[in-house]
């Protein structure tokens, strides 16, 4: 976790539109600060780019599941891309219609399953022939038939971190080419179920457009061969996955342009065909830092350590992934001194970053942890009997 950037403290507070650090000094920390312009300016964003090609968006809930977060989103007129049968829920309380609502998963509960049934929902994915089978069951029972689209394992490298690498063959996710003819076979069987289409997620934090150019020409070449077997797809769904620039948090636009002119130039999509994305971390990475209180500064031999409020329970990226985030000492202005930034909970990993330069650090100073709107406060835990971290937003606070 070197050479994670540090902000100075006047680029920092800009970021904050002006919010003054002396309203933050009242807070309780750690918290998740949200500014709600960046937020919707990067949902506006979004639709202007995909809808020049008429795409359809979900967003994925796993990224942030935030009440107010989900019903801006739906607001602007996204649909959900859900994970477990609570998310399906969540989208449906939150006023997301049926029929924008897509449910992936390895490992559905059959009380997921009814749970997505019962709420008519636009489609299944579906990752494998076992899950076909209990879904045709479930739905057999209910006397209903519900759409669902194969997840395919086009095996392609995402070229990102192996914890968030899904496309390729020794993956747990989704249907391997070689299952298909057998799997087509059987799909008379099927009474209750609809196939609409296909599915693809091939992993998260991508930047390297010519990943989806692959992915394009590999759908390609799927889609020949549910046609040269005579089977008609109206659905297509390319997953998400599209990275943002965590070294430059004030580059707040991730690249939406070219995410959907690369899947436009090289997909040959059919007459009449619906085409979906599913983006979570690039809608609202950008829109939420993390704030934390130094504790303790500790000095050791060769180290210093800044012992913050926040920790893994909080922020768990660094610590799961080895990933980085900015971070910017938003009270001081002294002269750099290296420090290593780590967090109180009772594990070694509670680290965010090791040999870092930022302005001489003093206990009550606030640190910012930049673009942690995605996967930061909704993979919070108690662990420890830790406290939750809290939410402000931007145009309430």
């Amino acid at each position: 976790m070197e050479n994670v950037l540090t902000l100075d403290k006047e680029t920092s507070q800009e970021m904050y539109n002006n919010v003054t650090v002396e309203k933050f000094n009242n807070i309780q920390t750690p918290f998740y600060y949200y500014d709600i312009d960046v937020l919707k300016n990067t949902l506006e964003t979004a639709i202007k780019a995909s809808s020049k090609y008429n795409y359809h968006i979900h967003y994925a809930i796993k990224a942030n599941a935030n009440d107010r977060i989900l019903d801006i989103i739906k607001d602007y007129g996204f649909g959900a891309d859900c994970v477990s049968g609570n998310e399906v829920s969540k989208a449906l309380e939150h006023g997301f219609a049926p029929e924008t609502i897509a449910f992936a998963g390895v490992g559905k509960s059959d009380l997921e399953i009814n749970t997505a049934i019962n709420g008519n929902i636009k489609a299944f994915h579906v990752e494998s022939v076992a899950e076909l089978e209990v879904i045709n069951e479930l739905a057999a029972a209910k006397n209903k038939v519900v759409n669902v689209a194969f997840r395919l394992n086009p095996n392609v490298d995402a070229k990102t971190h192996a914890y968030i690498t899904t496309g390729l063959s020794e993956n747990k996710f989704g249907i391997n080419p070689w299952e298909l003819e057998s799997l087509v076979e059987k799909l008379p069987e099927f009474k209750n179920l609809k196939l609409i289409g296909l599915h693809f997620h091939i992993g998260s934090q991508i930047l390297d457009m010519s990943v989806y150019k692959e992915l394009a020409e590999k759908a390609n070449n799927f889609l020949d061969w549910f046609e040269a077997n005579d089977i008609k797809l109206p659905y297509m769904n390319f997953g998400g996955g599209l990275g943002v620039d965590y070294d430059n948090p004030e580059n707040k636009t991730p690249d939406f342009e070219a995410f959907f002119k690369v899947i436009n130039e090289n997909f040959n999509r059919r007459d009449n065909q619906e085409v979906h994305f599913e983006l979570g971390r690039s809608l609202v990475a950008t829109c939420g830092d993390m704030i934390s209180k130094v504790l303790y500064i500790k000095k050791g031999l060769e180290k210093n350590f800044a012992i913050v409020d926040a920790g893994m329970t909080d922020l768990l990226r660094p610590a799961l992934y080895k990933s980085k985030h900015a971070i910017s000492n938003i009270s001081s202005i002294e002269e750099e001194v290296k420090y290593d930034v780590v967090g109180p909970v009772c594990e070694s990993s509670d680290v965010f970053a090791t040999e870092f330069t930022m302005p001489k650090t003093r206990r009550g100073n606030l640190i910012s942890f930049h673009t942690a709107g995605a996967y930061g406060q909704v993979m919070g835990s108690n662990y420890n009997l830790r406290d939750l971290a809290t939410e402000y937003y931007s145009d309430e606070i």
